[in-house]
């Protein structure tokens, strides 16, 4: 298969492009630095910078399939600026790609676009599948945004994934990396009460949605990449703990997490008690159903 992807040189990105790789696949990537993204990951790469133009049709044109993954990170602390550069980077950046593929001579039947369960908003303690609504806040109101631009690609004839992925199981890089300093420390705890849902899945899986995304026609529309079994901020600490063999008890209220990351701080103030219904119906098999598990296998 002859991919194309942006946002090859993420977390998820590096994954993907290595495992395109080991399998055989011809991948391009499109990159603001193409020079860097090349002697990083080893394959060919064209300049696109997604907010100011069109994806380079050239770089598009006789591929099988797009994998869309470019955005700017969410993990920062807010303000007006940042809020502009997190939704320009994936509604005028997705609506560039789409742009790319209308201009393609042949154009790729497939685009995989990535997604979040942010998607949802805030739901409590309330199962969220793929059919649920979308919510009102800042990151549901990026994601509804960012979908729409990739069904534009839907208007050409192209087959439309959008993969709404929770919070990754990877130490190198994410929510993951960032957590594991303090705990490793004995200092890491339940947040904000810990009763906050968080749709957690392991890197392999993220990986393997992707692959099925990208070989299985039968796949179209939205899916779910978190575990079957999403848990509380609270259980997931104590399941952390344990795979460090440190104690997980220090909690951090919600108040401090605004003190220091703003309105950011509801990415991990609330949550989504989201399942993967139609990852499921599809035929996707997960590797890492149990979070003790998953979460050893991550760590390493």
């Amino acid at each position: 298969m002859r991919v194309t992807v942006t946002g090859a040189t993420g977390l998820i990105g590096r994954r993907l492009v290595q495992a395109l790789r080991e399998r055989g696949d011809d991948v391009t990537v499109l990159s603001r630095n193409p020079d860097t993204a090349q002697s990083r990951l080893g394959v060919d790469a064209a300049a696109w910078d997604p907010i100011a133009e069109a994806a380079p049709a050239a770089a598009l044109s006789g591929r099988d399939a797009v994998v869309h993954l470019a955005g700017e990170p969410v993990a920062q602390r807010w303000n007006d600026a940042r809020r502009e550069r997190i939704r320009a980077s994936r509604e005028a950046g997705t609506r560039n790609l789409v742009a790319g593929l209308r201009g393609a001579d042949d154009r790729p039947p497939t685009l995989v676009s990535a997604s979040a369960t942010g998607y949802y908003g805030p739901h409590g303690d309330e199962l969220v599948t793929e059919a649920t609504r979308p919510g009102t806040d800042f990151l549901s109101e990026v994601c509804v945004a960012w979908e729409r631009e990739a069904d534009a690609a839907a208007e050409l004839g192209v087959r439309v994934v959008k993969v709404r992925t929770g919070l990754v199981l990877d130490k190198t890089g994410g929510a993951l990396a960032q957590m594991l300093p303090p705990f490793k420390l004995g200092l890491g705890g339940p947040v904000a009460g810990g009763q906050q849902y968080m749709p957690w899945i392991h890197a392999d899986d993220v990986i393997g949605i992707y692959l099925a995304a990208l070989d299985e026609s039968s796949w179209t529309g939205a899916v779910n990449a978190s575990a079957p079994e999403p848990v509380t901020n609270k259980a997931f600490s104590k399941a952390l703990g344990r795979a460090l063999h440190r104690p997980a008890i220090a909690p951090a209220p919600a108040f401090a997490l605004k003190l220091l990351f703003g309105d950011m701080a509801e990415i991990v103030t609330t949550g989504q008690r989201a399942v993967p219904e139609r990852t499921l119906e599809l035929g996707y098999e997960f590797r890492h159903t149990d979070l003790d598990e998953a979460l050893r296998a991550a760590i390493g």
